[in-house]
């Protein structure tokens, strides 16, 4: 397992790098434009690392497809119905965690005049209407039921290669818990190249990477847990790409007079960490993965001495990977 191992995260992490070193050689979070466009690149670098351990693996791509998550799993109900779930539930998640963050304390909303709202679009160029309700509601239902769509390709990118290829082998070598622990930190890891620039808790500046790494770790869990349910990578695909689509414009709720604390208040804030700790737990608690887990063959991931296979697969016989 170490030598797949190895070169998948010197892929995934150095190409990670390679894609943020503009932001470091320029403004680093100055033009938004600019990062979400190299944010996207970086989100494609887990992929190229699975597709690497695949060329040196030589894996039937049916196999592999089967392996990494790509097919719809055992079964294809549960897998939908995962898949729904995670469509669905990730937005009402994000909406309960910004009401825990009122609740407490930690975020001031504004449900009447969503003056924060407001705010962002004029700094867009667009004159908010008087009545802004309607407006609200109208970003929040596109953002839950239209928002994942556009962010499906990119949240691939990251999920074939976190969950799909990278969570069974750690599952296979230290559990279900701890794999999906483990899983969680590294991804967190991962997105350093941007974190430690300020990036999604700006007021933090580096210590950013250690704090969205503890979302990372919970959150990892939740999507993991998706993942080792189902066999396939789908629903946490969607889980992704909603939590992406939804987390901001849940934010934009707060009142532009006293904005939300990133840190504390929201999806990504500690008390999301909670929240998404106690999902973790509830779902592993009641709905465990014993028999589910997804094995980790190592032994054909990078054959040191075995004879190549009659026929093998590779990227220019059988077509797209993903």
């Amino acid at each position: 397992m170490k030598r797949p191992l190895l070169v998948y995260l010197v892929l995934a992490f150095g190409l990670s790098w390679a894609a943020a070193l503009p932001l470091w050689l320029s403004d680093g979070l100055g033009t938004p434009s600019k990062v979400q466009a190299l944010a996207a690149l970086m989100m494609l670098t887990p992929t190229i690392g699975v597709l690497g351990v695949w060329i040196a693996a030589r894996t039937p791509l049916r196999r592999w497809a089967k392996e990494t998550g790509l097919t719809l799993g055992e079964s294809r109900g549960r897998t939908l119905r995962l898949v729904l779930a995670a469509w669905l539930g990730v937005p009402l998640l994000t909406l309960l965690a910004m009401g825990l963050s009122a609740a407490a304390g930690l975020v001031s909303l504004d449900l009447g005049g969503f003056s924060l709202l407001a705010e962002v679009l004029r700094a867009r160029g667009v004159q908010p209407p008087d009545e802004m309700t309607s407006v609200a509601v109208m970003q929040l239902v596109l953002a839950a039921l239209l928002g994942p769509v556009p962010i499906l390709i990119p949240a691939l990118g990251e999920e074939w290669g976190w969950r799909g290829w990278l969570l069974p082998r750690l599952t296979a070598a230290n559990g279900a818990v701890m794999g999906l622990v483990y899983s969680g930190l590294i991804w967190g890891l991962w997105h350093a190249p941007i974190t430690l620039l300020g990036y999604n808790y700006p007021r933090l500046g580096s210590w950013a990477a250690l704090a969205f790494i503890g979302f990372c770790t919970v959150g990892g869990v939740v999507i993991g847990w998706l993942r080792l349910r189902s066999g396939s990578v789908w629903p946490a695909v969607v889980a992704h790409a909603s939590l992406n689509a939804v987390a901001g414009p849940v934010l934009l709720l707060g009142d532009a007079a006293h904005p939300p604390n990133e840190i504390f208040a929201g999806i990504t804030g500690v008390v999301g960490w909670v929240l998404l700790a106690l999902v973790g737990a509830a779902l592993l608690r009641f709905l465990p993965l014993t028999g589910r887990t997804p094995a980790a063959p190592p032994a054909h991931d990078v054959p040191e001495d075995a004879e190549p296979e009659s026929a093998p697969s590779g990227p220019g016989r059988s077509g797209e990977a993903g």
